[in-house]
Parts: C-alpha cells; sequence; structure tokens
C-alpha cells in the first residue's frame, strides 16, 4: 500500500503520541521526575547537590537573585509543593526551598529524632552549609512553626516570618476536625495506607484542590502509602509538641505575616485571633475559601501578598549567593 508523505507523517505522530500518553498513565514515575523538572525550570529553581547536616543529606532547591527567602514545608510534605508560590518570587529574591530532614528526597533515620527543637539546630546547620547568614523565613504548618521558632531562636539571622498556612501548635478557641481527632485517639488523615485514604488526605488540606497531573498525583500517592509506618512514628512526635508554639509565640519579635485559610479543617480560623492579640509585630490575613495549603490552593494570590510584605522588611543583602545555583 503506498500512502501519502502527509498521511505518512499523521501516522508517525499518531503512534508518537499514543506513546506518550501510553507513558504518562503506563509509567507514571519517569513522567512525574520530568513535570516535575519543567516546573522548577519554569520558576528558574535548580537542584544542587546535596548537603550534609550531621547524618542527613539535605536536598534543596535554589533560584533567582537577591536577599534571600527560605521556604519550609509542613510534615509529610516536600520542597516541590512550593514552586509555584515561588515562581513570581524569584525575580526579586533568591529562594530556598529544602526538603526538610526527615522529609522528601533528604535522609531520614530510625534513629534519629524529628522533634522542633532538632529540626530548628538542623535548619542553622543548613543555613550555615549553603552560606546564608540572614534571610526571610517563611513556612507551612509544621514549617511555620520551625520559622517562628528558628526566629525566636536566631533573631539576629531572621529579616522576616511567613506563616502562609496556619501554623502548628496554636491553641484555637474553637476545635478544628483535626483537633476531635487527636482527642478521640484517631488515626490521623495525613497517614494514608490505602489510595482511598490518600484521596481523603487530599480532602483534608484543600478546600479547593488545585489540578495534579496524574504522574504527579500518583507519585505522591506511592510515596506517602509507602511510608505509611514511618510517618506514623513522626506524627507521635508532633503530638508531643502539639502546643509548644503556643507556649513560644510571646517571644516572636520578627516581623511576620500569618495568612490563614478560612476553610482550614486542621487549624480552626479562629487560631488567627490568637496570633493577632499576640503578635504587635504581625500582618494577620484570612483568606477566604482557602484551605491549609494556600501556598498550593492559590499560589499567585499568597506570593503575591508575601511580596509585598517582604519588600517592607528588606535590608542590605547578607549571604553568599553560589552563581551555579542561581540560574536566570
Amino acid at each position: 500500500m503506498i500512502m501519502s508523505k502527509r498521511r505518512v507523517l499523521a501516522t508517525i505522530a499518531l503512534a508518537v503520541c499514543t506513546i506518550m500518553v501510553g507513558c504518562y498513565y503506563a509509567a507514571p514515575e519517569p513522567a512525574a521526575r520530568a513535570l516535575i523538572a519543567l516546573n522548577r525550570m519554569s520558576a528558574s529553581l535548580a537542584k544542587p547537590p546535596p548537603v550534609s547536616v550531621g547524618p542527613h543529606q539535605v536536598h534543596y532547591l535554589d533560584g533567582g537573585k537577591g536577599e534571600t527567602v527560605v521556604l519550609l514545608h509542613g510534615i509529610f510534605a516536600e520542597k516541590d509543593h512550593w514552586v509555584d508560590f515561588a515562581r513570581p518570587l524569584t525575580k526579586h529574591y533568591r529562594i530556598i526551598a529544602p526538603d526538610l530532614p526527615g522529609f522528601g528526597e533528604s535522609s531520614r533515620h530510625a534513629d534519629q529524632s524529628y522533634n522542633y527543637t532538632e529540626q530548628v539546630e538542623r535548619l542553622a546547620q543548613f543555613l550555615d552549609a549553603i552560606g546564608v547568614k540572614r534571610a526571610h523565613i517563611a513556612g507551612n504548618s509544621m514549617g511555620g512553626t520551625i520559622a517562628a521558632l528558628f526566629a525566636i531562636r536566631y533573631p539576629e539571622r531572621v529579616l522576616s516570618v511567613g506563616l502562609i498556612g496556619a501554623p502548628h501548635g496554636i491553641r484555637t478557641p474553637i476545635a478544628s476536625e483535626m483537633d476531635q481527632i487527636i482527642e478521640a485517639n484517631r488515626p490521623s488523615p495525613l497517614i494514608a495506607r490505602t489510595p482511598e485514604e490518600f484521596d481523603q488526605l487530599l480532602a483534608m488540606v484543600f478546600k479547593n484542590e488545585p489540578f495534579l497531573p496524574y504522574p504527579i498525583r500518583k507519585r505522591a500517592q506511592t510515596l506517602a502509602i509507602d511510608n505509611a509506618a514511618s510517618n506514623e512514628r513522626l506524627w507521635r512526635e508532633q503530638k508531643n509538641d502539639r502546643f509548644l508554639l503556643d507556649r513560644e509565640i510571646d517571644q516572636l519579635k520578627a516581623p511576620t505575616l500569618v495568612l490563614w485559610g478560612d476553610a482550614d479543617r486542621s487549624f480552626h480560623v479562629s487560631g488567627a485571633d490568637v496570633l493577632k492579640r499576640r503578635l504587635a509585630n504581625a500582618d494577620v490575613r484570612v483568606l477566604k475559601d482557602v484551605g491549609h495549603l494556600p501556598m498550593m490552593e492559590t499560589p499567585s494570590a499568597s506570593a503575591s501578598a508575601y511580596r509585598a510584605f517582604v519588600s517592607q522588611h528588606s535590608s542590605a543583602p547578607t549571604t553568599v549567593n553560589s552563581p551555579a545555583a542561581n540560574p536566570k
């Protein structure tokens, strides 16, 4: 059979598309890696070699130029959860987003504790290792608590604190759904052992779940299920420090931005009033129809609010920037 050139090209294009679609669903891990790399590149973020922090190898993203902004993820989360939030910021700031020790690609050791005291000191060691002397520190949930505790422990190293989503550890006047689950000694909804529980996890942290390409969602589901037993240990450590921030928050003197979703099921929005009352140097904002992860659910709006806040609390650069780690 003789085929026209146009038909041959169309057949080849169809075959290529079929193969790509097949890989997208049949081999989600390679597809996920490719999508993650493209997303980082679009945000001008690179992934330098990991650095040593004690027995841990800490992986991180690094990009942009200017004063340094450090972004800290929450429990069972990872550095790439910040990429969409970071995209408009790398034009103005150097963005550092680590996988905190015990999470993401960074090392997790059975004989190590991952409580807040240890993680604050590891953050100091990590910043020393990459040459950052002073920075704006922001975080979500567990990461927000580490940011606040770091600013209390090392005030000379912190230009500002950003709580992008509710921090862990504030006693709220109204109990959240998570508080009720903990008080009833029920299993954590943040630990997924099955695909169905993973779907419930996403429903817990998002009011409006952002689009997650199938390979990304499948990769996250697999990692969550594979790490369920280990995650249970880390969850117990967090519960032991359940209201640590509530005891320490009055010592936070750094300028602080609080973005708290009014649909947060983990930490009730009534906690925003607690921070407004107890932090004289804080800009506290409630985000309408937003859940626990505003940097993923409303990345552009959250980043815009954060950039405006950071611009008010800048100083002369005091960081060491590596040209190789700061793609243009």
